[in-house]
């Protein structure tokens, strides 16, 4: 069944299909998966708390949880890199499952495809230098931002849904910094950019924190210790022969 609505289509054009076939919005089936979940009288208390957005004739056409959001996204209280008013709706329902949801959506950077997300290694490095820059950055994390290129539009929504919480608006930017970019998103771009910003001695901790990680004793065994099936048999024969005796 096709959705009448522009808003589904115009978000669903956000991600562009890749390879021959046609792919699904993971924001549209997340949103879908919401509404599925949702009883009457949860959607009643959602449309309650939309009464300063949706007006009342709106809200009383309302029948479905997919409607009410196909009315947040044209008015753009929502979208898949503005899920704020969202969490909060269905923290104020009490769905801590639901919001879960919405949490694991924006961990994997609101994409739906691998083709679009950095690898593992990367992804592993970049939550690394995120936990690194939070703890050693506070006012500053505007101006870090910026070097990044993130739209001022994005750090002005930022500020004002973490008003005073400059530890979690520094956690959301780069969250959003992350969903924005994709897979292009680079620990080197974060290094950079605080280089950019005179922000030396963060760098330098993340660059230290990472080439700490990258001597992991459990990964240097994984790295180094030839696999049995990759040894000849003089190689065994000398291996086993060599322990205590």
């Amino acid at each position: 069944m096709a959705f009448a609505c522009g808003a589904w289509d115009q978000d669903a054009s956000s991600h562009p299909a890749l390879g021959a076939g046609p792919t699904v919005s993971p924001f549209l089936s997340l949103l879908l998966s919401i509404s599925a979940a949702l009883s009457e009288a949860e959607l009643d208390s959602m449309k309650f708390l939309c009464r300063d957005k949706i007006t009342k004739r709106r809200r009383e056409s309302v029948r479905s949880g997919r409607e009410l959001f196909e009315i947040l996204m044209e008015q753009q209280h929502i979208g898949s890199d503005n899920l704020h008013f969202l969490r909060k709706l269905l923290e104020r329902i009490r769905r801590g499952d639901l919001l879960s949801q919405v949490e694991q959506f924006e961990e994997k950077g609101g994409l739906g495809t691998p083709d679009d997300q950095s690898d593992e290694q990367e992804k592993r490095l970049l939550k690394l230098a995120n936990d690194v820059i939070c703890e050693n950055i506070g006012r500053d994390w505007k101006k870090l931002l910026r070097q990044l290129g993130m739209p001022e539009v994005k750090l002005d929504r930022i500020e004002a849904d973490y008003q005073f919480k400059s530890y979690e608006q520094l956690v959301q930017g780069l969250r959003e910094w992350q969903r924005w970019k994709g897979k292009d998103a680079k620990v080197a771009d974060l290094i950079k950019a605080l280089r950019g910003c005179h922000l030396n001695l963060v760098a330098d901790l993340v660059e230290e924190k990472i080439s700490q990680l990258n001597l992991e004793p459990d990964e240097i065994n994984i790295k180094t210790l030839p696999c049995p099936s990759d040894m000849d048999e003089k190689s065994k024969s000398a291996a086993f022969s060599s322990g205590p005796k």
